[in-house]
């Protein structure tokens, strides 16, 4: 038999899930269920820490067990990428993934602060450089109104970069069309790229900036950028509260026999 914490918080999840408990509404106080019968105080509590780990509830002082929004963003694979997005218009990634969720947005929800670093290893091997070599760093931190929904870190080659708007540290995107619209312009037109995903538990650091409970789990993002030379101008690391984001990607199903005998 599951123990008695996690049966009471399979009941409450069940409770969210149908809408008894809306987004927004304070569950009950801990010394309520007790009142009911629903467990021990110490119960009601890991059976709520438990709800607050799956990312169905925060937990703060002054304002309880809150029910979380439940409506992820939708974050676009292949799609928010497309070209005619931020090279004809001015439509850069976490705004495609905005208005494909039916969700508003404003350009200062990304902020961004831009550095010359030292590489490293994970760094130096998507660059083909050495450790410890020379490297721009863009952090963004992208929030939905007051609520972070994720990190993003792009790592440049200073030669690729030097002088333009991806290094002018001014908050937002780097100007009309982002960054990939940068490198255009700079002679760097992106033509492929490779996203890797890797799904763990939140470090302290990244709990904070995100604003994140305790044992919730983020979405580590990798991604290399690469012209139609095969030349990596773009390597960025992102965290995304896992909870807050749908991923989805739409592609065409390859069939390599078909195309090896054409």
């Amino acid at each position: 038999m599951a123990p008695k914490w996690r049966e009471l918080a399979d009941k409450l999840a069940e409770r969210i899930k149908r809408g008894e408990y809306a987004p927004g509404q304070q569950l009950p106080h801990i010394r309520d269920l007790v009142e009911a019968g629903e467990g021990s105080k110490s119960t009601v509590h890991a059976a709520y820490k438990a709800l607050e780990a799956e990312g169905l509830v925060t937990s703060s002082r002054g304002h309880g067990t809150v029910v979380r929004q439940q409506a992820p963003l939708k974050r676009l694979g292949i799609a928010r990428y497309d070209k005619a997005k931020w090279r004809d218009g001015d439509e850069v990634a976490f705004i495609a993934d905005r208005v494909a969720s039916g969700r508003a947005y404003k350009r200062g929800e990304q902020t961004q602060n831009v550095s010359r670093v030292s590489a490293t290893p994970l760094v130096a091997a998507a660059h083909g450089l050495s450790t410890g070599a020379v490297v721009y760093a863009r952090a963004r931190v992208v929030r939905e109104g007051d609520q972070p929904t994720h990190t993003l870190t792009s790592y440049y080659r200073p030669e690729h970069v030097e002088g333009t708007r991806i290094v002018d540290p001014t908050p937002g995107p780097a100007g009309r069309g982002g960054g990939f619209r940068v490198l255009y312009d700079a002679g760097y037109e992106i033509d492929h790229m490779r996203e890797e995903l890797f799904a763990r538990i939140a470090s302290p650091e990244e709990a904070t900036v995100l604003q994140l409970s305790p044992g919730e789990w983020v979405v580590e993002l990798h991604r290399t950028t690469y012209t139609a030379d095969d030349t990596v101008v773009e390597f960025a690391v992102g965290i995304h509260a896992a909870s807050r984001f749908a991923w989805a990607y739409d592609f065409k199903v390859p069939d390599s026999a078909r195309e090896a005998t054409q």
